[in-house]
């Protein structure tokens, strides 16, 4: 399938994650309507941890992982519950994807 930003499409894997990873902030509008979200502040704000994760750590972290941080930064949110209203596609894998993230190792990161 394949995304297309300013024109150039974009390289994805058989299950469309950016084979490298793309920072644009004008991508996460693309990718998120293809997967069927509409974006609110709350998953641009799960964006940039996956980015800042990604970015400080060379790949994202699994779902447990991803819960522990996120509560760290703002324990006034049920972060389980609120990754699977903005992410029903497996949270932390499709968070990546939206992010303009390249797919989780594993069973999603460390």
């Amino acid at each position: 399938m394949g995304y297309v930003l300013n024109g150039e499409e974009l390289e994805v894997d058989d299950e469309d994650f950016l084979t490298e990873a793309n920072f644009s902030d004008e991508i996460v509008p693309i990718i998120a309507e293809a997967e069927g979200l509409k974006l609110t502040d709350d998953h641009w704000t799960v964006v940039r941890f996956m980015r800042e994760r990604y970015q400080e750590d060379g790949h994202t972290p699994n779902f447990r992982n991803m819960v522990a941080m996120l509560d760290e930064q703002d324990d006034s949110i049920d972060w389980k519950k609120k990754l699977y209203e903005l992410f029903p596609k497996q949270p932390n894998r499709q968070a990546a994807k939206v992010a303009g993230l390249p797919k989780p190792f594993g069973k999603g990161g460390y």
